[in-house]
């Protein structure tokens, strides 16, 4: 086995995540290169100290300009809020550093854009973190689909929906600041099911949207706890400015419609990722807060048991499933970055890039700043023109 040395800036929420995948990565899938936790990087040392200690990393830095020019670091994972990504990708990739970018892949498309000639230009491999394409019964539902299983795609529908701002008096934590993360449950939320509907359906040709953001003012925060946060007291109140929610319709090039919904207002739902897909020939389902299942419907089953069948995609024949447990035995959010760190470090060694990577993360850049256009001009935008 040969070590890839990785530096990873940010420790909190996906820098935990990351963390683990690396640290499990090799425990259960035998590759032949394997990820080193070298260093773990954030700018406040006594929590970058503790979280190095915690989660496994040798050492741990401040400094992520520092980090990437140390000659013992092959890979720079970003796990930063949204407004460091371009600036570290582009240093990474002028330091022929490999790179995995978290998604959203820039505040803008404009930067996306740079991020993605930069890294070509250096000939760095480049990954953003879409890591729903890495759940096996979603790809079940792509196997079906390029198989023809499904027939002819008529219809895309998928909703996020999350209810953990509902409370006025929850404080402006990043998330909710567009300087920091480029905006709110669009970017964040409604990336996800986009890329995913590009992966499964194709290309998108033309959107139409609204938005809204149900709160207009927040209290400043205090502290930061994952994604969580604390008001300071009788903390002032500032102006949200990014959405709430964001609707929008597309049409997709190959004649299929789509809707998309993403919302930090829909109470009682946690971490509701959800979309289903109609064919000619039949339709699939699939919701992430049941992970391990996708429901299947065959137009051809004879009438007396039509329905949808529930596919437990738990077995070894399902994609990844067989380097973990037996069949039943289900896998967790966790496990999608598990996958994501094996596919990079099989595409080293085949000498590839991973996928999805920064043209993917452009592309779904250019989507979110269509609708964005459309809401703006109260006009349906061709994606093509931003």
């Amino acid at each position: 086995m040969k070590k890839i040395n990785v530096g990873l800036v940010g420790y909190k929420f996906m820098g935990k995540a990351h963390s683990h995948a690396y640290k499990d990565m090799s425990m259960f899938f035998d590759t032949e290169y394997v990820p080193e936790m070298k260093v773990l990087c954030g700018r406040d040392e006594t929590g970058v100290r503790e979280a190095a200690e915690k989660f496994g990393w040798k050492e741990y830095e401040t400094s992520w300009e520092k980090m990437i020019a140390r000659d013992d670091i092959d890979l720079v994972d970003i796990a930063a809020p949204s407004n460091y990504h371009k600036e570290i990708a582009i240093a990474a990739a002028k330091a022929k550093k490999d790179i995995f970018c978290e998604k959203p892949l820039a505040l803008t498309l404009v930067d996306a854009r740079e991020m993605l000639r930069v890294a070509e230009e250096n000939g760095v491999r480049h990954m953003i973190g879409f890591n729903y394409r890495f759940v096996p019964a979603i790809c079940l539902a792509r196997k079906l689909i390029r198989e023809g299983t499904l027939g002819t795609l008529y219809h895309f529908r998928g909703c996020y929906l999350q209810d953990w701002i509902v409370d006025p008096n929850f404080p402006l934590v990043w998330r909710l600041n567009k300087k920091v993360a480029g905006s709110g449950s669009h970017g964040d939320l409604g990336a996800h099911i986009i890329d995913l509907a590009r992966d499964l359906m194709g290309e998108f040709d033309e959107v139409i949207g609204i938005s809204k953001t149900f709160i207009k003012e927040r209290p400043v925060v205090g502290k930061m706890t994952g994604l969580s946060g604390i008001a300071e007291k009788d903390a002032a109140k500032v102006k949200v400015d990014v959405d709430d929610a964001t609707l929008f319709l597309a049409r997709f090039k190959n004649g299929a419609m789509g809707n998309f919904e993403a919302t930090r207002f829909a109470t009682g739902h946690k971490n509701d990722l959800h979309f289903e897909i109609n064919g000619s020939k039949g339709s699939i389902r699939f919701e992430f807060e049941r992970m391990n299942e996708l429901q299947y419907y065959n137009e051809n089953d004879r009438d007396d048991i039509q329905g949808f069948r529930v596919i437990q995609a738990s077995a070894p024949v399902h994609q990844y499933m067989s380097a973990w447990w037996p069949t039943g035995h289900v896998i967790g959010y966790d496990s999608t970055f598990v996958h994501e760190m094996y596919e990079y470090m099989e595409a080293i060694h085949k000498g590839t890039n991973p996928k999805p990577d920064f043209h993917d993360g452009v592309k779904c850049s250019q989507i979110l700043t269509a609708v964005d256009k459309s809401i703006e001009d109260r006009r349906w935008y061709k994606v093509d023109e931003v």
